[in-house]
């Protein structure tokens, strides 16, 4: 009986926010500067991976747990908001927390040389944000999700995706990534936004606060961390940061333009 009433509480995660139009003005803006200071610095390959995690985000948030699960609900001065209405809600929280936490995910793999400002500047954000917000007045927009309908499946996944990374490493007998500092990425970059929205009072201080933050930051981005990893390695082969190609296929090209010239010479 305990266990199952223990079970039911960790399947009951409701993770909520409370916020209010001003913050999200303010958070637009920050998107809009620090994407322009990723592109003055020619962060390309960040910007548009970036751009893809919201992308992808948004698909999720608003195409599943709004339409297909029914597990997100949203409130506009107490009454439940429209699909339309929703929609923008979603849209922006997707693409900035997407777009944040991929981005945040990215310059860590790369091991950016400019890292520590990168992050010192995301999680700064994250934390200062909701207290410049309050120049806004109240929270008039209410946000909840259930986690019951899809946890388990975030479980599995996980599982699932760290094995197959595993399983390659010891196929090719190369360890070419620390499956430590992997989770470790995987886990901060969730538990960042979840720590500052929790202290800000943009989630409820309540009994599930703890085990909501822990089981969330475990899961929910760091499952997807051994795909990210592949699609890193796979577009790092052909292309830099700036989206120049790599050396090996400049070299290539260098080679065919001095055949092509000696073979004009000897005409």
């Amino acid at each position: 009986m305990i266990f199952t009433d223990l079970l039911e509480d960790i399947t009951q995660i409701t993770p909520s926010r409370s916020l209010n139009l001003f913050y999200i003005i303010i958070d637009i803006i920050f998107l809009c500067i620090f994407t322009i200071l990723l592109l003055y610095k020619k962060r390309y390959e960040t910007c548009l991976f970036g751009l893809f995690g919201g992308i992808i985000y948004t698909i999720v948030d608003y195409g599943g747990f709004y339409l297909l699960a029914h597990s997100r609900s949203i409130y506009i001065d107490g009454v439940l908001a429209s699909n339309f209405q929703t929609f923008l809600v979603l849209l922006w929280m997707s693409m900035s927390y997407g777009f944040t936490n991929f981005v945040f995910i990215w310059l860590c793999i790369a091991k950016d040389k400019y890292l520590k400002v990168w992050l010192s500047m995301i999680v700064g954000w994250w934390l200062i944000a909701p207290s410049i917000a309050k120049l806004g007045g109240e929270a008039t927009i209410f946000t909840t999700r259930t986690t019951n309908e899809y946890h388990h499946y975030m479980g599995i996944a996980l599982v699932v995706s760290y094995l197959i990374l595993i399983i390659v490493m010891f196929i090719k007998k190369k360890q070419f990534v620390n499956i430590l500092t992997l989770n470790l990425i995987g886990i901060s970059v969730q538990f960042g936004w979840e720590f500052a929205l929790l202290i800000n009072g943009i989630r409820p201080l309540n009994e599930m606060s703890v085990q909501t933050i822990i089981v969330n930051s475990i899961m929910e981005t760091n499952l997807g961390m051994p795909l990210i990893l592949l699609i890193f390695y796979s577009v790092r082969k052909y292309f830099n940061e700036d989206l120049s190609k790599t050396e090996n296929n400049s070299l290539d090209l260098g080679i065919i333009k001095k055949e092509l010239q000696a073979e004009g010479n000897n005409i």
